[in-house]
């Protein structure tokens, strides 16, 4: 049976909300969509600036879809998101910042290979003050056995859970952070309920989605504290390093998400990028 792939992969490299110190939408800088059929798109920004409050020097974002042309092999997704010169409000920089997530989903079965090599972060800074994040590029594992979503998946799930457990670990967390990264969120009778629920009634039930990062951990001695990937800046905010969303085989990727607080109040998503593509029948 003759079978086929609508490709879905969206980058961009900026896109957020201000309301102090002035109020105004980010607008998606350097958005790309890759077109069902497949194909490669690609989008370009520089000399960017916000006031004062964010900037960078140069960015693209690519995507590409296409079937293999190896024998045995199936569908290719690329997301590429890059970002150099990164500046907000003089405590966040980088050199440069990648984030990219690739995808083959097979001939037979659903549920895809993915992988994030070549994402990393270049001379990341904050308050002056090297980070050093450790990456787990491989936090998503080997593709699940017998099909299985990634969501449902036991590695998956033990390894978020080893991270959870680090994250709460550590001294002074905050109701927020434990609250998200609880590891009760990662029972697999839950997941799996909601799934079906989901499946069945998709306008009344959200499907379920499981976020972690690709970031283990960060150097000590910040101007700040850190929760695994989650670093806590006084008078500024939270600063969440490779926000990784899995849903049903839909991986979302952000490697810099701020929660703004005191001298600038917002958020902000950069390097940002989005798989999800589907093989009928």
């Amino acid at each position: 049976m003759d079978r086929t792939h609508h490709f879905f992969g969206q980058a961009e490299v900026l896109s957020g909300h201000l309301n102090i110190p002035l109020m105004q939408d980010i607008k998606q800088q350097a958005f790309v969509k890759l077109p069902a059929e497949g194909g490669y798109r690609s989008e370009q920004a520089q000399n960017y600036r916000l006031e004062g409050v964010i900037s960078f020097e140069t960015a693209y974002t690519q995507v590409s879809g296409s079937q293999s042309r190896k024998t045995g092999h199936g569908w290719n997704t690329l997301v590429t998101s890059a970002i150099t010169g990164l500046n907000v409000l003089d405590v966040v920089t980088a050199d440069r910042v990648v984030a990219q997530i690739s995808t083959e989903h097979p001939l037979e079965g659903y549920t895809p290979i993915v992988t994030f090599l070549g994402t990393r972060f270049e001379n990341l800074k904050i308050g002056g003050h090297p980070v050093n994040p450790v990456l787990d590029l491989a936090i998503c594992g080997p593709k699940p056995n017998n099909d299985q979503q990634y969501i449902q998946d036991p590695g998956f799930l033990g390894r978020v859970g080893q991270q959870y457990a680090q994250i709460n670990s550590a001294k002074g967390v905050p109701d927020l952070i434990a609250k998200k990264y609880n590891a009760s969120l990662l029972n697999p009778a839950k997941i799996k309920t909601q799934a079906a629920a989901a499946q069945s009634n998709p306008n009344q039930t959200p499907k379920p989605t499981i976020e972690c990062s690709l970031v283990n951990s960060v150097a000590q001695g910040l101007p700040g504290t850190s929760f695994g990937h989650v670093i806590d800046v006084p008078n500024f905010g939270t600063v969440y390093l490779a926000n990784l969303i899995v849903d049903d085989d839909s991986f979302n990727l952000t490697m810099i998400k701020l929660d703004l607080g005191c001298v600038a109040d917002g958020n902000a998503d950069m390097g940002n990028g989005i798989v999800n593509g589907k093989t009928v029948p």
